[in-house]
């Protein structure tokens, strides 16, 4: 066949695994021979469990087990539901087992328990291992399939103990250094073996005080430890410093885009959920939403009592209400990039709680620099649509307002952190919320007095 052929007979770039399943394409196994695992993983994720199962039967051993470790849990759990005990046994036996932890923590008690009941003792052992450590935790996520090295071992002998050891391991590019007692040491990578002499001393090799996690530790400040050193492996050491295994790069990424992703929901003031975005249910998603909403309404009567309070105030001065919806919006948008700015500063450990008094002051100065700039053009807008009395009171109100919603905003992601509450959950649309109903008081305060009414 040319290559012309071969180009032809491939399938379309906008086909997609979901048509070749519902149309029942026998030319489905030619695009799944075309494809990398990832993006397989990817197209099974926007299918429903039927079909998803129905194409995942069709991968052959290897490439099934590639793209199943690429799903998230929740899309893993649903393949497996579907398949048959031979096909489950062998899957589930040949996952890493930190992805096969991470599984089972999120499966039904049901699937768990088949589970483990399909493992080898060897397997078994390990998963129920992981599965010991805090929920969370970089126990969980670390791979204890490690090659740990002595430190008296030449090169030589260090690299044929990889070879023999390494088929096994997840990971040979950093290798452990402990003591008799296996006690991490330090670490030597995989290049610097290959690249020294056969009868030079690992202990020469070896960067004593390396970077490493408790297994008790939060897996994202692991996960972050590594972004900062720019580690692909690191050490996780029990409470006695006994070497328990190796957090990886690529379950890293995965824990800071998990933790990443529920900030996100979060500050837009919804609850995060699991799986495909494309695969979630319209009811599935509003329920997601519809707490965060209703919360919000509840919060949002602030606003609708503070006018009612004050409406004597907008009868004496009826144009007062025109600026109502650009001044609470100015100073919502202002509180809500401050807690962003400080929800992100908190999760990169560029801010702690003991820096709060630090964030109000330089959050306060940053809105009152806000607000003097919006309060030249309010005092321009005013001016022209209801002259310059009520335009002095708008300018004056930006200034306040944008000095007050920044120092909120800056301030409630610290004090929700030293009250262990996650910062996320201090989400923009509650700091905007807040700030609506305190906005309107500095408004229509500063109108009283401005005004004299």
């Amino acid at each position: 066949m040319s290559q012309t052929d071969l180009i032809e007979a491939r399938p379309a770039p906008s086909e997609s695994l979901p048509d070749f399943v519902a149309e029942y394409r026998v030319d489905a196994l030619d695009w799944l021979d075309n494809h990398p695992p990832h993006f397989i993983a990817d197209q099974l994720a926007r299918m429903d469990a039927v079909q998803a199962g129905m194409a995942f039967r069709l991968l052959d051993k290897d490439l099934a087990l590639a793209v199943f470790e690429e799903l998230d849990p929740v899309d893993q759990q649903q393949i497996l539901q579907g398949l048959r005990d031979q096909s489950f046994r062998e899957l589930v036996e040949g996952m890493a087992p930190d992805d096969r932890a991470r599984m089972l923590r999120e499966a039904p008690a049901k699937v768990a328990k088949k589970v483990l009941a399909g493992l080898s003792p060897r397997e078994r052992r390990m998963t129920a291992a992981l599965l010991g450590y805090p929920e969370g935790s970089a126990g969980q996520y670390m791979t204890p399939e490690v090659v740990a090295l002595p430190r008296d071992l030449t090169v030589a002998a260090a690299l044929a103990m990889v070879r023999a050891k390494g088929s096994s391991a997840e990971t040979v590019y950093t290798l452990p250094v402990v003591d008799s007692g296996r006690r991490l040491t330090g670490v030597v990578e995989l290049r610097e073996l290959v690249l020294a002499g056969p009868d030079t001393m690992v202990s020469e090799l070896v960067v004593t005080e390396p970077a490493f996690a408790r297994a008790t530790d939060s897996a994202e400040k692991a996960a972050r430890l590594m972004r900062e050193t720019n580690d692909i492996n690191l050490p996780v050491v029990d409470s006695e410093d006994r070497l328990v295994g190796l957090l990886t790069i690529d379950d890293a990424v995965e824990v800071i885009e998990a933790a990443d992703s529920e900030d996100v929901a979060r500050q837009a003031g919804s609850a995060p959920w699991e799986g495909h975005y494309m695969a979630a249910g319209v009811f599935q998603l509003a329920r997601y939403r519809a707490l965060w909403l209703m919360l919000l309404l509840f919060a949002a009567t602030l606003t609708v009592s503070v006018t009612d309070f004050f409406e004597g105030t907008l009868q004496q001065a009826a144009h007062l209400a025109l600026f109502i919806p650009l001044l609470i919006g100015a100073g919502g948008n202002a509180g809500a990039q401050a807690a962003t700015a400080c929800v992100r500063a908190l999760a990169v450990g560029e801010v702690r709680v003991s820096d709060l008094f630090k964030v109000i002051w330089r959050e306060c100065r940053v809105g009152l620099v806000l607000g003097s700039l919006l309060a030249s053009a309010g005092l321009v807008i005013g001016a022209v649509f209801v002259g310059p009395r009520i335009a002095v009171v708008v300018a004056i109100t930006l200034v306040l307002i944008c000095g007050w919603a920044a120092t909120i905003g800056g301030t409630m992601p610290l004090l929700a952190k030293k009250l262990r509450i996650d910062p996320a959950v201090v989400s923009a649309p509650m700091v905007t919320t807040l700030v609506d109903a305190t906005g309107l008081i500095i408004y229509f305060t500063t109108a009283k007095l401005v005004l004299g009414i």
